[in-house]
């Protein structure tokens, strides 16, 4: 399992904004094949650092997953109202394998 891991620099008057950007992403990871852990806006702290991440079987689902968005209008006009409402300034991406506990047991995302 792979888990992109996203730190987003993010203009503190438009937290609303990317609340809304967030959770358009939310719905189409899942749909194609991931599993989204959510986003973390600001609350206390930093005014301008929004988080998410979200996770896929291997690094090549998640690189099906790229393809597929390229074509998709769902993922097209998610992008573009980012670009709109100006709501993120800058983003840094992060693979990370995931632990999620001690046993021997590995988590697994749905089929």
């Amino acid at each position: 399992m792979i888990t992109c891991f996203l730190k987003y620099t993010i203009d503190p008057q438009k937290i609303s904004e990317f609340e809304t950007y967030g959770k358009m992403w939310i719905d189409l990871v899942n749909k194609y094949g991931g599993l989204h852990h959510g986003y973390l806006l600001p609350h206390e702290g930093a005014n301008n650092i929004g988080y998410a991440s979200f996770s896929f079987p291997a690094l090549a689902d998640y690189e099906v997953y790229r393809n597929r968005m390229v074509s998709s209008p769902d993922c097209k006009k998610a992008l573009e109202y980012a670009v709109q409402t100006k709501c993120i300034i800058s983003y840094e991406r992060s693979f990370m394998k995931p632990v999620f506990s001690g046993n021997k047991d590995k988590a697994k995302l749905p089929v």
